[in-house]
């Protein structure tokens, strides 16, 4: 097949492999699905399993604490990456920022939703199978071990505990472990009423917080989604895939539940999780939310998940923070499959940890950026010089391909004869040592590092609120003003133009519309990402240049030699 027909077939396959990862939407969460968090309710009991038996009833008239405290107060812990403040009502957690990542409005990033905590479940609830004991505990103030309403854990970890016991018999305890430098919570909870001990689970309510990976202007990021690792592989869940409709788990009451081993499970987005890694079998139950927006059609599609394991067993933990490849890692090597890198992640990972080292030395990801390019273009090189000569080449038996297949086209491809066309065309290029393939299989090649860095740029977090300079302050973020994706469908046009080919006027017109799409493709990407194209295209061009002015000194040299070797001859 004619090379530049499989360059067009390939092409045609990235157009539509990018159409479909990027415009094709998910159906729809269905009309039915509540504007705020409810209450999660208690999961049913998956097939199989023995039902629990409910503890004995509380009294529907108030009880009086005999472990509590007398108002309503909020403990804040402060280590080096976050900023948690808890709340004795229920034990739960009131607010979790991260110091290192900022919104907006350049505060510190918070995980927790707090905009739906007048009827969420707070992280950190405790479920059980009584309503009663839920709202019991909901209610609580608990009596925390800490008497100070700031607590320092920059240099050592912290160990929280919040108690409550009232005369009905209820007894709750939780604790929470928190370190120094980590994004780790340990967690331990026990709830017993009476002589009768319960097995609670634990709710994180709607999340993350993260407004950021929702909104027109960042409809390029993935949204709030379900996903866990049960040994076999990451699995991840659309909004409305954990509505009792979509579910492909047990239908539970407006959501879904899955029981199995998890090495974690939780919510995610495009940069943050929250995740629980519990040891032992885990149910873990999801519920859609969805949180209108400023505008109509804009609406905050989250995921509410509570994962059921035996609290009264030490390990659990939970993890929200950012998906950071080294951060991840040290928490669990298997974590960092969290990052959706996609089918190139065995590249991915070299060159973001290429560009870190970079940005080690530049200080700027923008320029650590450009640094990058300029050094994977280097090493690619020999393989495009490679394939653009034979373009040449391919180009100037244009008219003696084309003189083969006129006198065979009347015929039908059907007809045997049109195989002795295909003999004239490879015996040409045997002739002129031309390979048909050798211009588009280098090319080919390299495609895997070009899908890798845009894999790469598009998930990686450490660009989020990166600035590069002048009108760019996230490379995370589209461009502005359109300046790099402009200027890239412009080099891209030029470089199609001074490209040898050898195809018909008609296919070259066709081609014309591969800038046109890519420049409309990149107007709302992350800048960083018109960025590193704008580069390989500028780059592409220089060697292009290059390319020619070597292929045309030789063919130069080669032509003068002919010509001496004549005349000298005619002499004789």
């Amino acid at each position: 097949m004619e090379r530049r027909v499989l360059l067009a077939v390939f092409l045609c396959f990235v157009v539509l492999y990018a159409y479909q990862a990027m415009f094709v939407k998910a159906p729809p969460p269905k009309p039915r699905l509540t504007q705020q968090a409810s209450q999660a309710p208690a999961p049913a009991a998956a097939p199989g399993t023995a039902a629990v038996t409910s503890a004995p009833p509380l009294p529907a008239t108030p009880v009086a604490a005999k472990v509590s405290e007398a108002s309503e107060r909020t403990i804040t812990v402060e280590t080096n990456v976050v900023r948690a403040v808890f709340t004795n009502r229920g034990g739960g957690l009131a607010s979790w920022r991260l110091k290192q990542y900022l919104d907006d409005r350049k505060h510190p990033l918070e995980l927790v939703a707090t905009e739906l905590m007048g009827n969420a479940p707070r992280p950190f609830s405790l479920r059980t199978d009584d309503v009663g004991v839920d709202s019991r505990l909901d209610a609580a103030l608990f009596q925390v071990s800490e008497s100070s309403g700031t607590v320092n854990a920059t240099k050592t970890r912290v160990r929280l505990a919040f108690e409550y016991q009232d005369d009905s018999g209820l007894r709750a305890t939780k604790t929470f472990v928190i370190e120094p430098n980590s994004y780790v919570i340990g967690f331990e909870a026990t709830v017993a009423v009476g002589d009768r001990a319960l097995n609670p689970y634990m709710v994180w309510g709607p999340g993350l917080g993260d407004a950021a990976a929702a909104g027109e202007s960042n409809r390029y990021l993935q949204k709030a989604e379900g996903i866990w690792d049960d040994q076999s592989g990451i699995r991840r869940l659309a909004v409305n895939q954990v509505t009792a409709e979509g579910c492909t788990g047990l239908a539970v009451s407006g959501g879904c539940l899955w029981e199995n081993t998890f090495r974690f499970a939780g919510v995610d987005d495009h940069y943050f999780a929250s995740v629980v890694l519990a040891k032992g079998k885990t149910r873990i139950e999801y519920h859609p939310v969805i949180v209108p927006g400023a505008k109509a059609g804009e609406n905050r599609e989250l995921v509410s998940y509570a994962a059921k394991v035996s609290l009264a067993t030490p390990g659990m933990r939970v993890f929200a923070g950012p998906k950071d490849f080294d951060v991840l890692a040290s928490v669990d090597g298997q974590m960092v499959r969290i990052i959706n890198f996609g089918m190139f992640s065995w590249l991915a990972v070299p060159l973001l940890r290429a560009l870190k080292s970079i940005n080690g030395y530049v200080g700027n990801y923008g320029w650590s950026i450009i640094i990058l390019t300029i050094l994977i273009n280097a090493v690619m090189f020999p393989l495009r010089h490679k394939s653009m000569v034979s373009m040449r080449k391919m180009q100037k038996l244009q008219p003696e391909t084309k003189a083969i297949q006129d006198r065979y086209a009347k015929l039908k491809t059907t007809d045997p004869a049109r195989q002795k066309m295909n003999a004239e065309m490879m015996a040409l290029y045997r002739e002129k040592g031309v390979n048909p393939a050798s211009g588009c299989v280098p090319m080919l090649l390299t495609m895997p590092v070009l899908f890798a860095f845009y894999s790469m740029l598009s998930q990686a977090i450490e660009v989020r609120g990166a600035p590069f300079g002048l009108w760019i302050q996230d490379l995370s973020r589209y461009d502005p003003y359109y300046v790099t994706p402009v200027l890239m469908g412009a080099t891209m046009l030029w470089q199609q133009k001074m490209t040898p080919s050898s195809v018909d006027p008609a296919q070259q017109k066709m081609m014309l519309i591969m800038p046109i799409f890519f420049t409309a493709f990149f107007l709302w990407s992350p800048s960083g990402l018109a960025l590193y194209f704008l580069l390989s295209n500028m780059l592409a061009i220089g060697q292009q240049y290059l390319t020619n002015h070597l292929t045309s000194a030789d063919a130069g040299r080669v032509q003068g030699t002919r010509g001496g070797k004549g005349g000298k001859g005619s002499t004789q």
